[in-house]
């Protein structure tokens, strides 16, 4: 699902530099810096011009998240229109969570950084606000699990492949 969303944000953003493409992909929750990754990979962006791209682009939402989530999730569920997504989103972010109470640091870092569906650094970040998990703990985990992320993906994205091509 990565991919195929990755692949269309590339095509629809065709014109645009790869870097700039990759950066915003690296943005957008469920994509983060796993679709810019593999976009990257796509596009020809060298892996040491994507890898710095990538993580800054995924970790320019965090401070907000961690921050600032909790407060506007209290605001929208006040209305009618935005309290059953509101709840939605913190039930689904909230089931994900049992492992990440339990060992905080290494949960979170885990969670982040282990590449499946439902997983990442906006979701991350989400969980660690609602748990309210001090900043000073979340903070260093998520970054962690966003260089774990950016291992894994690399190696799927540029390393095998390449070994594929040499073969």
């Amino acid at each position: 699902m990565v991919e195929e969303l990755a692949n269309w944000l590339t095509s629809a953003m065709s014109g645009l530099p790869g870097e700039l493409i990759i950066f915003v992909i690296s943005m957008i929750p469920i994509l983060e810096l796993r679709g810019g990754i593999v976009a990257a990979s796509l596009l020809g962006v060298p892996i040491t011009t994507a890898i710095p791209i990538c993580i800054i682009g995924n970790i320019i939402p965090i401070p907000f998240i961690l921050l600032f989530i909790t407060k506007i999730f209290e605001l929208m569920k006040k209305t009618k229109l935005f309290r059953p997504m509101v709840e939605k989103l913190e039930s689904k972010a909230m089931g994900k969570s049992d492992k990440i109470k339990k060992y905080e640091f290494l949960g979170l870092l885990l969670f982040v950084g282990i590449p499946l569906p439902g997983t990442g650094a906006w979701t991350g970040s989400l969980i660690a606000a609602l748990l309210r998990i001090k900043n000073k703990k979340a903070v260093p985990a998520i970054f962690c699990g966003l260089l774990m992320a950016t291992a894994i993906m690399c190696i799927v994205s540029y390393f095998i492949p390449w070994v594929i091509r040499t073969i």
